[in-house]
């Protein structure tokens, strides 16, 4: 109980009800998460939680091709995150999944113009012609591929499958393939296993 005159007993009540508000309000800025810092400030950038999946980046012509961590290291993916694959039997740069191969090993096209090169794959860039006709990128001089058996962003389904009479591998920012004890262990009969 507030002991003294009524004008000190008023003035308590003020300074209570003042503190009662100036309280509620720093309580619904904790909860919210509200702040007066700039989120772009570099303390903020500091401060937020590190991203484990990486953003796929844009080639000039809308092309997506990007590197992305994963459990078999970096690998490159597509604009969809989709893994990239290469296939031991293309000799060269030239490929020769087609047909029943490529419903089951997409192609991934090659963007026109192609640029010299995309931030953070450090393979060199290029395109071959399909059988079909179709411009298919290469990166370090190896036609790439996705996989049908990957039905979601960041799968590797298709790493280390013997399919089509070669293994067929997960591609690094160099272009690569990227070997795995999956991949040596694969026999060499496997079927292509795609997921349902």
């Amino acid at each position: 109980m507030i002991r003294g005159s009524a004008a000190d007993r008023r003035r308590s009540r003020r300074w209570l009800t003042g503190a009662g508000v100036a309280g509620l309000a720093t309580i619904a800025l904790v909860t919210t998460g509200c702040s007066t810092e700039d989120p772009n400030s570099p303390a903020s950038l500091a401060q937020a939680p590190p991203h484990v999946t990486a953003m796929p980046l844009e080639a000039p012509d809308g092309a997506l091709v990007g590197p992305q961590p994963s459990a078999l290291g970096t690998i490159l993916v597509d604009g969809e995150g989709r893994t990239l694959y290469m296939f031991s039997n293309d000799p060269g740069n030239v490929s020769v999944c087609a047909d029943s191969c490529a419903q089951d090993w997409p192609f991934v096209p090659a963007p026109s113009p192609l640029p010299a090169f995309l931030p953070g794959v450090t393979g060199s860039l290029g395109r071959t012609i399909r059988p079909d006709g179709g411009e298919q990128l290469t990166v370090d001089g190896h036609p790439v591929y996705t996989f049908a058996g990957d039905t979601a962003p960041g799968q590797t389904n298709g790493q280390g499958k013997v399919v089509d009479g070669g293994l067929w591998s997960v591609v690094s920012p160099q272009g690569r393939p990227v070997r795995s004890p999956e991949a040596a262990a694969a026999p060499a009969n496997s079927s292509i296993g795609i997921p349902s």
